[in-house]
């Protein structure tokens, strides 16, 4: 009997992955993963387009990189720029978000958030005044490129906080200045770390068109453009590997920051 229903239950679990709203273990999750990316190495191998790289050529191509094109100091580079322009972004973002309780600054807030819709290509000249060219101009572009994402997605999170639990701080004679940390700093961190998460992948998919833009201190961006110029694509689609690699990692680093910090946020996700 308890061998039947060990088949059944398997049974079930296997064909669950198919069913909507089917909820997965995270060993089931990891197979699934797995499976699709074995699909994927497969259509490469496949693929019908030779002037294509295979993968043993691009993790030949990685490993010439690595030692003789000077990858890792590249790599150090582009790591150094998208954290700096990050630190930046997130005081910015989070200050002016914060400010959305104040009635006379949500202007300048709406507007911040509006700049979203503006490409940075126009930009380089007056922020190359207001820098200086190099990498402080690499650091501005990016740190606008993400603030207005940013600025946007945690005021309107701050504008979404129930006006009850404001209420409830007075009734407990709170002064407002103490209801703004508890409610709209402490209350919503875990949001702003995944705010954040975001908007670091909206950084690292900006690092080669910035890079590009100013190659004087190199970097990842500026190497792949430089392989691309010359058509080295078995370079091209390994720096490019380390690109999605790099920035899966960044990802996970954010993701564990904000389960140590905000434990609570979890406490929502039920699994069956």
């Amino acid at each position: 009997m308890a061998t039947k229903l060990a088949r059944r239950r398997s049974k079930a679990a296997a064909f669950g992955v198919f069913n909507p709203n089917h909820v997965v273990g995270g060993r089931v999750a990891g197979l699934i993963v797995a499976f699709w990316t074995a699909i994927a190495l497969l259509l490469w191998i496949a693929s019908p387009w030779k002037t294509l790289p295979t993968p043993p050529e691009v993790i030949h191509a990685l490993h010439d990189l690595w030692w003789n094109d000077g990858l890792g100091p590249e790599l150090f580079t582009t790591l150094k720029l998208i954290f700096h322009a990050t630190l930046i972004t997130t005081v910015l973002a989070l200050g002016l978000a914060y400010l959305t309780v104040v009635p006379a600054m949500r202007p300048l807030v709406q507007a911040a958030s509006k700049l979203r819709f503006l490409g940075i290509t126009g930009l380089v000249f007056p922020l190359t005044l207001l820098t200086g060219g190099g990498y402080a101009l690499k650091v501005a572009l990016l740190t606008f490129g993400m603030a207005s994402f940013f600025v946007t997605s945690m005021a309107e999170t701050v504008l979404e906080i129930p006006r009850s639990e404001f209420d409830h701080m007075r009734v407990l004679g709170a002064s407002e200045l103490l209801i703004v940390w508890e409610v709209v700093v402490r209350g919503t961190l875990d949001r702003a770390l995944e705010v954040l998460r975001q908007n670091v992948a909206i950084g690292w998919s900006m690092i080669t068109m910035v890079e590009g833009i100013s190659r004087a201190e190199g970097g990842i961006g500026a190497l792949i453009l430089n392989e691309n110029k010359h058509f080295r694509l078995e370079d091209v689609y390994a720096l490019l590997l380390v690109i999605l690699l790099v920035g899966l990692g960044i990802d996970a680093l954010v993701g564990l920051l904000r389960a140590v910090l905000c434990p609570h946020a979890r406490l929502g996700k039920v699994r069956r």
